[in-house]
């Protein structure tokens, strides 16, 4: 079954779901954060258990979208590492949040699976949204969403 094309959608999340809305790309770039260390096609396969041909697909497309970099580390043959982009490593706080949800709401009674340990402090951690002017935490209640100018003089309405 296609899924639905969200291209045509004003939402700044369906055109961020038109890019990696399928699971297995954001699995993808989980395993090229180098949480683990797999940057090569064949440690990306075994590590997912996913088929050569969607995870070809998908790399394809994270590529074609500018998230992932192919580069060369071998000549003969052929051989390529995958890399995120600037714009592929912008996906962080997205990777942080799903993953935060999923420690809360989805692992067993042994807990999460994986601990992330802040480097800086030297205490393993988990990532906090905060407001850019303020500092103080993004929640449900203490954010709103409102039209951008550019959609208020349009006449359009904001898109939830």
């Amino acid at each position: 079954m296609r899924r639905k094309s969200f291209a045509d959608f004003d939402c700044s999340i369906a055109q961020t779901l038109e890019v990696v809305g399928e699971w297995w790309t954001l699995l993808i770039v989980r395993d090229l954060f180098g949480f683990k260390g797999h940057n090569r096609f064949e440690e990306l396969q075994e590590d997912l258990g996913i088929s050569r041909n969607i995870l070809t697909e998908r790399l394809e497309g994270l590529i074609r979208n500018g998230v992932v970099e192919k580069r060369a580390y071998q000549e003969n043959p052929p051989r390529y590492e995958y890399h995120l982009t600037r714009k592929g490593k912008d996906l962080f706080p997205i990777m942080m949040a799903l993953l935060n949800w999923g420690d809360k709401w989805a692992t067993g009674p042994d807990g999460p699976p994986v601990l992330l340990h802040h480097t800086t402090c030297d205490h393993d951690a988990h990532a906090v949204a905060t407001c850019s002017h303020c500092g103080e935490p993004f929640t449900g209640r203490t954010v709103e969403g409102r039209d951008a100018p550019h959609v208020r003089q349009k006449g359009k309405r904001f898109a939830s």
